[in-house]
């Protein structure tokens, strides 16, 4: 259920960013990261990959209600530790 709600949030957040700024920022790219964000599995090589490509997104990412709290998750700060990404300061 709570993978379920984060894909969910996920396909919120796509079609949030919309406009000008979704051609940078593609939330839908991070699907593959729900597992990893909701429940603190090893993130994969994919997760981590397309965690680089959106580094210049997660303050925005994080900004917004709808899935601040996954975003700010001790499970995410452990996703991008374990991909070695650097925790953004918004």
């Amino acid at each position: 259920m709570a993978k379920a709600a984060a894909v969910l949030v996920l396909v919120v957040l796509v079609v949030a960013v919309g406009g000008a700024s979704a051609a940078q920022c593609d939330a839908s790219n991070l699907v593959v990261c729900a597992g990893p964000i909701v429940t603190g599995a090893k993130p994969s090589a994919a997760c981590c990959s397309n965690l680089r490509a959106q580094r210049g997104c997660f303050c925005q990412y994080a900004r917004n209600p709808a899935y601040a709290s996954y975003i700010n998750s001790a499970n995410a700060r452990k996703t991008l530790k374990t991909c070695g990404i650097a925790l953004p300061r918004c």
